[in-house]
Formats: structure tokens, C-alpha cells, sequence
């Protein structure tokens, strides 16, 4: 089971940006698909992000135009660049491969809090 930990989360202001990268214990080039999720105080863990090995990328509505998931196979590294920042966007935000979320196996995350 590949580790996962997150980084790059911090304070910033709205219309801000930041790049949040996710760093695997072992090669991602073999893994399908790749995803970043978010959860806010007092809600539920939502989706955010698929990228496939393909390179093949969707995003939920709220942050589509905005975000956007990539991966470095050499570097082991997955990205997530969020911009135009919006208060709604503060949570703790989570990396993974699919199959730890079907495990229901999650890393420690990273916060990212949006306010002025």
C-alpha cells in the first residue's frame, strides 16, 4: 500500500493560490488513477480531482476552471494548483490513490485556509 503525504497547504488570501503536492513512498507511474479530496469543519470529505495515468483529468463543479490536478511519474509527486482562491475552499485537503479510498485508508492532509 503506497504512503502518501501532503504539503503546501497554508494561509492565503482570497484570489490567491497555492500548489499542493502530494509525495508517494513508491513509484505512481503503475497506478491508474490518482485523486485529491477536501474536507471542510463540519462536513463530509468531498472529492476534488481525478488525474489517470493517461493524463486524463475531471473536476468537481466547484472548483472546475480553477484547480488543476497534475503528476510527476520520475518525481514520485502528485499536484494540485488552486487558484482564485474562495473562502469556501478552506478545508483539509487529502491526496490518494483510488484503491486506499475504497480502504477507507486516508494520510494526515494538509489545511488550507482562504481569508482576507
Amino acid at each position: 500500500q503506497v504512503q502518501l503525504v501532503e504539503s503546501g497547504g497554508g494561509l492565503v488570501q482570497p484570489g490567491g493560490s497555492l500548489r499542493l503536492s502530494c509525495a508517494a513512498s513508491e513509484s505512481i507511474s503503475s497506478i491508474s488513477a490518482m485523486v485529491w479530496y477536501r474536507q471542510a469543519p463540519g462536513k463530509q470529505r468531498e472529492w476534488v480531482a481525478t488525474i489517470t495515468s493517461a493524463r486524463s483529468t475531471n473536476y468537481a463543479d466547484s472548483v472546475k476552471g480553477r484547480f488543476t490536478i497534475s503528476r510527476d511519474n520520475a518525481k514520485n509527486t502528485l499536484y494540485l494548483q488552486m487558484n482564485s482562491l474562495k473562502p469556501e475552499d478552506t478545508a483539509v485537503y487529502y491526496c490518494n490513490t483510488l484503491g486506499n479510498v475504497v480502504l477507507g485508508s486516508w494520510g494526515q492532509g494538509t489545511q488550507v485556509t482562504v481569508s482576507s
